[in-house]
């Protein structure tokens, strides 16, 4: 069987199986894997090849729904669909259901890459009014859920040739000029559309907790980023990203007002921030909840940011504790330490994570973490199991780097005692993973 190419274009008839990391479901014809996009497992569609570099698969989008899913309803994102952007890639199926995709994404990398089998659910967020948890982090049921919108504080936006704001399409550099994702939370992109900026820049906005908004121009990066969609594209469009750029406040002040467990931050308005509007307060009562640190301890809270989880901590410790955050970004830590002058117990440091633990010769009892999207990996999850914290939070956006780093806990001696699941990235793939762990 030839496995070139001459599949792009192509138009298949398949049944779409289960669910893969990564927001597409597992097809197969002629002895082939097919990623096929904006479908749900057991539809019968007809899917268009959109990439194929030969091997054993390709990618594909559903472009005709041949059967139904009895989960499919209509979506309300016009800018994702085939062809489209990739930003609201499940919103065609109800919120049950796209909780039930990530849940079993979720199950299988656990099952595959730490050799755990364990029952998942995906928790909504926000909780409504009245909504309690049930044992062991299960939501109630929910019937006839309105999917949610206007939750995304936090919006980053690319700018093309002609000066118009927009977004890239699926793994693509091209720009859709079409900002109606129900995603931003209202206001944030009023007057975006209508304006012109600078061409090859970035926007990014941020509605902080007060109601200002903030727009900062990026300046274009200097090198201009890879065309294309093969993995070094996209690893050198995310280097571009996050390099270091001139910014420009165009509205607001570029300094966002942020409020967690009744306390503020002053924040960069292009620093990270939790994108959905309850995120930060959701996750931080969680690791309140677990860390369970006694007076006089000492944590740690590696990648700390601005030091949310650090103010919880030093809550739990007292004047006599021991608090010690690490970030790699200086800003950050400069933010966290003026929003936390008044805790005694933090200390926050600008340094790498895997070089600063290898530093340490006082055991912590409770460390939290909270990595990229990559995930600790070895390089940290080797050296903090070896300083031997009695519990450890870690908290993972990605499925499989967080199945990974749960993996290497559970070789090092640790167990997970509680795992918890948020979808606060609703109408996306994306899910956000929580687990405590103990030794054995």
């Amino acid at each position: 069987m030839s496995a070139g190419p001459e599949w792009s274009g192509r138009t298949l008839r398949v049944r779409l199986g289960p669910p893969g990391h990564g927001g597409f479901c597992i097809a197969r014809h002629e002895g082939r894997v097919l990623f096929v996009r904006h479908g749900l497992p057991g539809e019968l569609v007809r899917a268009r090849v959109t990439e194929d570099r030969g091997g054993s698969f390709c990618r594909a989008e559903a472009i005709e729904i041949l059967e139904a899913s009895a989960d499919r309803v209509a979506p309300n994102c016009p800018v994702s669909g085939p062809g489209g952007a990739g930003c609201c890639d499940i919103a065609f199926a109800t919120p049950e259901a796209q909780r039930g995709l990530k849940a079993a994404v979720v199950r299988e990398q656990l099952r595959r890459l730490a050799h755990w089998d364990t029952d998942i659910v995906v928790e909504p967020l926000p909780q409504g009014p009245g909504d309690e948890t049930l044992a062991g982090g299960a939501a109630p049921e929910r019937s006839g859920e309105v999917p949610e919108t206007g939750w995304r504080t936090r919006v980053r936006l690319v700018v093309d040739a002609e000066g118009r704001a927009g977004v890239h399409r699926y793994r693509s550099s091209d720009v859709i000029a079409d900002l109606r994702c129900p995603q931003p939370v209202s206001g944030a992109v009023d007057g975006i559309a209508e304006s012109r900026w600078t061409p090859g820049a970035e926007l990014v906005i941020a509605v902080d907790a007060d109601g200002m908004r903030h727009v900062v121009e990026l300046a274009a990066p200097s090198t201009p980023p890879r065309r294309g969609g093969d993995r070094r594209a996209t690893a050198a469009r995310r280097a571009a990203a996050h390099a270091r750029r001139r910014e420009r406040v165009m509205s607001g002040s570029g300094r966002a007002v942020q409020y967690v467990a009744g306390r503020r931050w002053d924040v960069s308005a292009t620093g990270f921030w939790q994108p959905h509007r309850d995120a930060a307060q959701r996750y931080s009562d969680v690791v309140a909840d677990w860390a369970g640190l006694d007076p006089g301890a000492t944590a740690w809270d590696l990648y700390c940011g601005v030091g949310v989880f650090a103010a919880r901590l030093a809550e739990q410790a007292g004047p006599r504790g021991s608090v010690l955050g690490i970030e790699s970004a200086r800003s950050a830590v400069a933010d966290g330490a003026a929003a936390l002058r008044d805790l005694p117990a933090v200390d926050l440091r600008a340094d790498r994570v895997e070089r600063w633990i290898a530093t340490q010769d006082r055991a912590p009892q409770v460390v939290v973490l909270d990595p990229p999207r990559a995930g600790a990996g070895k390089q940290v999850v080797t050296p903090l199991t070896a300083a031997a914290p009695a519990r450890i939070v870690h908290i993972g956006c990605d499925p499989a780097a967080f199945a990974r780093d749960v993996g290497l806990y559970r070789e090092a001696g640790y167990r997970v005692r509680e795992l918890r699941a948020f979808d606060a990235f609703p109408a996306t793939h994306h899910v956000e993973c929580l687990a405590l762990l103990e030794r054995a």
